[in-house]
């Protein structure tokens, strides 16, 4: 890599950690800020500009705090991910599922209603699932016509999924006829994000190997954006959600040439 892109590399973490700080602390100062990051004063001042403008923090007076409408700093684990919009989830999930033929070759990215996806494929017969998710992978190993293939890598703690570069190696030397992609917002404008650089660059390369990307997310995360972008709006062949999609919303995605599906 060269210094370039570790300066960029760096300067995006240092924006995350700045956004995971304001979260959790609910108010920090700048001299706090460059204490902790050891950086100048302007250093820190543009990037709270960047992140206010992003949506992702409110600057105030020496300082900043969390945004209303954004929270891309902070990610439940699955544990507690999974309450919210269950029947939602549980109808996206079998939507996508009718959309695995038998023979097919699919990727599965980690997240609760892929999970629920997972349970539906029980049925199938002759179908590779490639996943980074030992609980999903775990699912599919008790049904007899599916083959899983695990990718190694550097576990995630809490989310039971592997990132980094060995997992990223590994998925970019594949090829797959679907990807069934995760999201933590979506917004017409910025395409899915996540708020975990590591966990967007699996999503990328699910996508890059995918000949056809569908992407799975229930109506409470659309029109938000989160910390890092993995696939724009036109990388969309199908989009599954359920019926609170706002009608403004649902028409830019179909002008973008997205099929959209409300269960």
């Amino acid at each position: 890599m060269s210094d370039h892109n570790t300066d960029v590399l760096f300067a995006e973490e240092r924006k995350q950690k700045i956004v995971n700080l304001v979260n959790e602390r609910r108010k920090v100062l700048v001299p706090e800020l460059i204490d902790y990051f050891k950086m100048s004063p302007a250093t820190i001042r543009n990037d709270l500009r960047d992140l206010e403008a992003a949506g992702l923090i409110k600057r105030t007076h020496g300082g900043a705090i969390p945004s209303d409408s954004v929270r891309v700093g902070f990610e439940l684990d699955n544990t507690r991910k999974n309450v919210k919009m269950q029947p939602e989830k549980e109808a996206i999930a079998k939507r996508a599922a009718d959309m695995v033929e038998d023979g097919d070759i699919i990727i599965l990215d980690t997240g609760t209603t892929t999970l629920e996806m997972a349970k539906q494929l029980k049925d199938k017969t002759n179908v590779t699932v490639i996943v980074n998710d030992i609980e999903i992978a775990a699912c599919l190993e008790k049904f007899d016509g599916i083959s899983v293939v695990v990718v190694g890598g550097t576990l995630r703690k809490h989310f039971h999924c592997t990132i980094g570069p060995f997992a990223v190696k590994l998925l970019s030397e594949l090829n797959v006829d679907k990807a069934f992609l995760a999201t933590n917002a979506f917004s017409a404008e910025k395409g899915c994000t996540t708020p975990d650089i590591n966990q967007a660059e699996i999503k990328k390369v699910m996508v890059q190997i995918a000949t056809q990307v569908i992407v799975l997310c229930d109506s409470s995360k659309i029109g938000k954006n989160s910390f890092v972008q993995f696939i724009r709006p036109e990388e969309i062949d199908t989009f599954i959600t359920d019926g609170g999609i706002r009608p403004d919303i649902l028409n830019q995605m179909t002008e973008l040439g997205i099929d959209v599906q409300a269960v």
